[in-house]
């Protein structure tokens, strides 16, 4: 329980944070609108982990969820400078028209 909040809501939140941001990976074009589902994926782990943290009164859960922060700051300051790239070189960052990996 996180403060005054039931575990199961959340779990619930952390699973609807997740498919909201699978479905946004999934259904978008824009490469900056994926890399933010994936981001928004990556927190609702982290709500999973601290919600469990908590439950279980250990703070190893909020220590894995200060590391995983971290790599998703690097996570997005790579992908966004990969994008700047893309962009410079074809013009969009549209994932249906960038091809560079075909012949």
């Amino acid at each position: 329980m996180i403060g005054s909040i039931p575990l199961g809501d959340v779990l619930l939140a952390s699973g609807a944070l997740f498919t909201i941001g699978l479905a946004g990976a999934l259904l978008r074009r824009s490469a900056i609108a994926i890399l933010l589902s994936i981001e928004v994926m990556m927190n609702a782990a982290n709500l999973a982990l601290i919600g469990y943290g908590s439950a279980l009164g250990t703070l190893e859960g909020q220590v894995v969820v200060f590391f995983i922060i971290a790599i998703a700051a690097a996570e997005a300051s790579v992908g966004l400078a990969i994008f700047v790239a893309l962009f410079r070189h074809k013009e969009t960052i549209d994932v249906n028209r960038i091809n560079l990996l075909k012949w």
